[in-house]
């Protein structure tokens, strides 16, 4: 059985693996005050352009989601997202176990709009008695989103804008960021989500890592006791170099960003085999996740030899389903069910 259901169900890169292994009777200081976890924030920042961030690494990213957005946030105050969000459908609700109501709105293409922003919040401050609900103060978003859509340099502009001129927090939730970033029409960077961003986080255990995420805050009043606050929530990990020498290995040599284009590539032969069959997409994506419409006849077939996730019923014929290659996307894999579709 060959899975393209998911693109954390293989290990680690094997470059990660021989450097835990080369460091593994190194001793070093804990909870993250090792020298891998320093030389990986320092390559974090340089790659951002910008030596005034916060780093923080934790181990997985609904841990780092709750953690910084109930950091940020006072008891009153809600989080915007679109409603097919992670934080709203894929989390067993670990935003509202907080204590914090994820706002939900409908999105364009599994994205939020500068203007729906904006309409959330001047909703809220039109409202006389606004005291009587949640006020919104962060906006969180995914990039790639949960439909494998990606932002632009623009629509991330907008966003930003609208978001520090109504003194809203803008969170970038970056599971997959590797591979938005090198989708063919991307035009977003790391300093630049950097720049329009109060904080966003780095995908590594989706992205090449055994587990990890790096969380980078840019806003100042953000960073004050963000370790008291890691600590409490159970993100601070004894064994800190274990993160820290995962991310130095994915930046040293822009191994992330070269895995990440890989599964791209993987991902772009599978859709140009349902194309040339005709089939539609449920959306448009240049990124590891494919949501093709096919009948299901074809889909009983190929579940003989391969696992796919259902995302979406279309009719009584046909359903949309989610193709997602991975980093470690064997070539012959994709081959493998590009012929089985073709047939």
């Amino acid at each position: 059985m060959i899975r393209f259901n998911s693109d954390y169900t293989e290990g680690a890169h094997p470059r990660i693996l021989e450097r835990l292994m080369e460091t593994n009777l190194e001793q070093t200081s804990g909870y993250g005050m090792d020298p891998y976890c320093e030389k990986a924030r320092g390559l974090i920042k340089e790659k951002c352009k910008n030596e005034n961030l916060d780093v923080h690494f934790f181990v997985g990213g609904t841990q780092t989601n709750l953690t910084f957005i109930s950091s940020a946030l006072r008891p009153h105050q809600g989080i915007v997202s679109v409603d097919t969000g992670h934080i709203n459908t894929h989390e067993s609700g670990a935003i509202e176990a907080t204590g914090h109501k994820v706002l939900a709105v409908k999105g364009v293409d599994g994205k939020i709009t500068a203007e729906e922003v904006q309409r959330v919040y001047d909703e809220h401050y039109n409202d006389e008695v606004r005291e009587h609900t949640v006020q919104p103060k962060m906006v969180y978003i995914s990039n790639p989103t949960e439909i494998g859509t990606i932002y632009s340099k623009q629509e991330l502009a907008e966003i930003s804008e609208v978001s520090r001129k109504n003194n809203l927090i803008l969170y970038m939730d970056g599971a997959r960021l590797g591979y938005g970033l090198c989708a063919e029409n991307n035009d977003l960077d790391l300093p630049t989500i950097a720049k329009l961003c109060d904080a966003f986080y780095i995908g590594g255990t989706k992205v090449g890592a055994l587990f990890g995420e790096a969380l980078v805050i840019s806003k100042e009043a953000l960073k004050e006791d963000f370790r008291y606050i890691l600590k409490q929530k159970g993100g601070m990990l004894a064994k800190g170099r274990l993160l820290g020498l995962q991310f130095l290995t994915l930046f040293e040599k822009d191994l992330y960003f070269e895995i990440s284009a890989h599964a791209n590539n993987m991902a772009r032969l599978i859709k140009e085999a349902c194309i040339e069959k005709g089939y539609p997409f449920l959306t448009e994506s240049t990124t590891n996740q494919q949501f093709p419409i096919l009948p299901n006849k074809v889909l009983e077939k190929l579940k003989e030899n391969f696992e796919y996730s259902f995302w979406q019923k279309i009719d009584e014929e046909h359903c949309a389903v989610r193709f997602c290659t991975s980093w470690a996307t064997d070539i012959n894999d994709a081959n493998a069910l590009v012929k089985a579709i073709k047939e």
